[in-house]
């Protein structure tokens, strides 16, 4: 684990990481048409193995154990599959076994938005987000800004405030493309 992986780069897979919210799943959608990939949304893959959503997981069975899934999950995509698109809950990539994996098997790109920005995507996102429930703005943005610090481990950043998707997908295909030249 952790070392180096000998996956030549063109084969690898491509982590998209950031705040939720930020836009992963669209993105990553749009990625992967247009680098002719399979995209996996961590997330969705948990809801359809567990037939339950997310919220629901973590009422039910709690965060603990929500972590524990997402993080063998991940490792399984990032030490066993190639030529994916994959996008990470917002919370995964806090657990450093799932930064180990993506970083020496992946690439990863982390999709940075300012929180000015992401303030105003508050309202359409807080109902499916259970950690953001109950929360009050200010213990928000501790937790938008505690998250920073493990996206800073990243191969890539793509600044993404005031981009709409398709651009910021284009950008993303770019520096994978330029990558896979050097």
């Amino acid at each position: 684990m952790g070392t180096y992986c000998n996956i030549p780069l063109r084969e690898r897979n491509i982590v998209l990481i950031g705040f939720m919210g930020v836009g992963k799943t669209t993105i990553g959608q749009l990625v992967a048409k247009k680098l002719y990939r399979d995209f996996i949304d961590v997330d969705q893959e948990i809801e359809k193995r567990h037939q339950m959503s997310i919220p629901t997981i973590f009422e039910q069975m709690g965060e603990d154990y929500f972590r524990k899934v997402e993080r063998e999950l991940i490792v399984d995509l990032c030490t066993n599959t190639r030529l994916k698109i994959i996008s990470l809950g917002g919370g995964a990539y806090l657990q450093e076994e799932v930064r180990k994996a993506c970083l020496s098997h992946g690439i990863v790109v982390f999709l940075d938005l300012s929180w000015e920005n992401w303030k105003e995507r508050l309202p359409s996102i807080v109902h499916d987000r259970p950690l953001l429930k109950n929360k009050t703005l200010e213990e928000i943005k501790q937790l938008f800004e505690q998250r920073k610090q493990a996206y800073s481990q990243h191969h890539y950043r793509v600044a993404t405030d005031g981009l709409d998707p398709e651009t910021v997908a284009t950008r993303v295909m770019k520096l994978i493309r330029e990558r896979d030249t050097e």
